[in-house]
């Protein structure tokens, strides 16, 4: 929450320091309180990083950001309500200029109810300074901080938007012949009827990554007619997933086509043809069983690689041929960690040979806590003791959190700057498996006020920035259908990371007085109430009070 509040403290402080030379406020007489709640505003903001990092491990610090996220509507409605009222009364200073009457003869009582606006909005921005600064105190109390300057931010990792930025690596003997293998049967079974394998293995241990391998190798590229990449995820939709099919293959289809006319659809289409599909993250066999085992039988040849993570899943879809992904022993860890760092060859690492060892360790063997691990480490120097600051970080052990995003996940998290900590927590927002595209997400993290300000360079340009960085730092997948990166995902860990850091708090925004969902895939659409705690926790711009949709 602390992230999320650090953007919406310096949206209020960047909106007070606008507001203030505005002439609508100079005719309310309350400048100086203004600049008063901003400078509280400026002080609170200082130390939100420290409240980031003990909020997960203290109750008061969280029961703190909840007193500041409520104070913080406040002023937002403080700040609008300031610039709406002086609006109205400047509207009515220049129309009695204009008239030369002002507050003589009866338009005096005209007058009255102006200043007593004024009083009253006053007042309003006085209390509301008082219970603020008692807001701050209490925080710089709990978090033994006075005016603390705020974190330093970690270097930025250079842009890389070439192929190899995301190129999976595949290390350790096991793991190539498995490739190797699985390539070699989808080669020898490339004329048989829907012949399905599978990849099996538990979250985060490089099943997408092996799919992805196969998918693209050259020996396969031209033995089929059409081929997709398809993510399913928990919550699957029948008819967007038949639809993304159709689009792989190049196929129109209408927006408001039912389920049995895209599944006939997609028979026509394949009739006398050849496929190659990638299932990724299957939770249940239904999607075969039920939705796709038909209409892909009307194909001439085909082949279907799933990956997922019970057997039993791949049992009941019929999945002819297993192979297993296992945690990764120790030395092909290593080598995956110097590997995702970009680092050509070992030898450039052989002074750091008495700590990797402890990191690949915390890592448990998961290829994707192993590489998030190598993000982190590389933003620091190559040496023993940058590395050894990174192994004694608390965030290694943070409370609080499930199980499985403890340790190297949330470090991943930790590590970022603040504004990439903002712009990973908005991913939140989005379904499973769902692919996003780059350009309206960059569009979205610039209307949120996420981007820095740069000289001389496009809000866009920056956030597209933030967007490569989050790839290079194995915080976004991209979609490996597309060359330029123009898409991505999130693995469903990252995403629950996300989900978790960011639980508090529901985003709604006000259109034509009815609170509406944002989703950027959907679009903006009304929700009741009873819903909303069965939603997606997203951000916030307004408290959602009960009653006001």
């Amino acid at each position: 929450m602390a992230t999320i509040l650090d953007s919406l403290v310096g949206s209020c402080s960047k909106k007070l320091q606008d507001i203030i030379i505005e002439e609508a406020v100079l005719i309310l007489g309350v400048k100086e309180d203004l600049k008063e709640l901003q400078r509280t505003m400026n002080q609170i903001q200082c130390f939100l990083n420290d409240a980031e990092q003990r909020r997960t491990e203290e109750s008061a610090v969280n029961n703190w950001l909840g007193e500041l996220k409520d104070a913080m509507y406040y002023a937002d409605d403080i700040i609008d309500l300031a610039r709406s009222e002086g609006g109205k009364l400047l509207s009515k200073h220049h129309s009695s200029s204009r008239k030369s009457a002002a507050c003589s003869g009866i338009s005096l009582f005209s007058c009255i109810p102006c200043i007593q606006k004024r009083h009253k909005i006053g007042i309003q921005i006085r209390d509301f300074n008082a219970e603020l600064e008692k807001i701050s105190k209490l925080g710089k109390r709990f978090l033994r901080l006075q005016n603390m300057p705020p974190k330093a931010e970690v270097p930025t990792l250079k842009q890389m938007r070439t192929s190899h930025l995301v190129e999976p690596n595949l290390v350790g003997k096991e793991t190539l012949h498995a490739c190797r293998r699985l390539v070699e049967l989808v080669l020898a079974h490339k004329e048989k009827k829907a012949y399905m394998l599978g990849i099996v293995g538990t979250g985060g241990v490089g099943k997408t990554t092996l799919a992805q391998k196969i998918y693209n190798d050259q020996k396969i590229k031209g033995n089929f007619s059409n081929q997709a990449w398809i993510c399913v995820s928990q919550d699957y939709s029948d008819t967007a997933l038949l639809k993304e099919i159709l689009q792989n293959f190049g196929v129109h289809h209408e927006q408001n086509e039912t389920v049995r006319e895209l599944i006939s659809k997609l028979a026509t289409a394949i009739a006398d043809k050849s496929f190659f599909i990638v299932l990724d993250d299957v939770w249940v066999p239904e999607v075969w069983t039920n939705l796709l085992r038909i209409p892909l039988h009307a194909a001439a040849a085909g082949l279907i690689l799933v990956t997922t993570r019970h057997d039993t899943v791949a049992h009941s879809i019929g999945v002819e041929d297993m192979q297993r992904v296992d945690l990764m022993p120790e030395d092909v860890g290593w080598e995956l960690l110097w590997k995702s760092m970009n680092i050509k060859e070992e030898k450039d690492v052989e002074n750091l040979q008495n700590i990797w060892m402890d990191i690949v360790r915390k890592c448990g063997g998961l290829p994707l806590a192993i590489k998030v691990t190598a993000s982190v480490l590389a933003t620091k120097e190559k040496t023993e003791n940058e590395w050894r600051k990174v192994l004694d970080r608390g965030a290694w052990s943070m409370g609080n959190l499930p199980a499985e995003l403890r340790g190297s996940l949330y470090l991943s998290y930790d590590d970022l700057p603040r504004h990439l900590k903002q712009c990973f927590l908005y991913l939140a927002l989005y379904p499973e498996d769902w692919y996003m595209d780059r350009d309206p997400l960059i569009r979205f993290w610039v209307v949120e006020g996420f981007v820095e300000e740069h000289d001389n360079q496009l809000p866009e340009d920056t956030a597209e920035d933030y967007y490569y960085e989050l790839i290079y730092r194995n915080l976004l997948q991209p979609d490996p259908q597309r060359f330029d990166h123009d898409r991505c995902k999130m693995h469903d860990l990252l995403r629950q990371l996300a989900r978790h850091l960011s639980r508090e708090i529901l985003s709604m925004v006000i259109h034509s007085q009815c609170r509406l969902l944002v989703c950027p895939n959907y679009g903006l659409f009304p929700l009741p109430l009873t819903r909303i705690q069965n939603c997606s926790p997203l951000w916030t711009k307004r408290r959602l009070k009960q009653g006001h949709c």
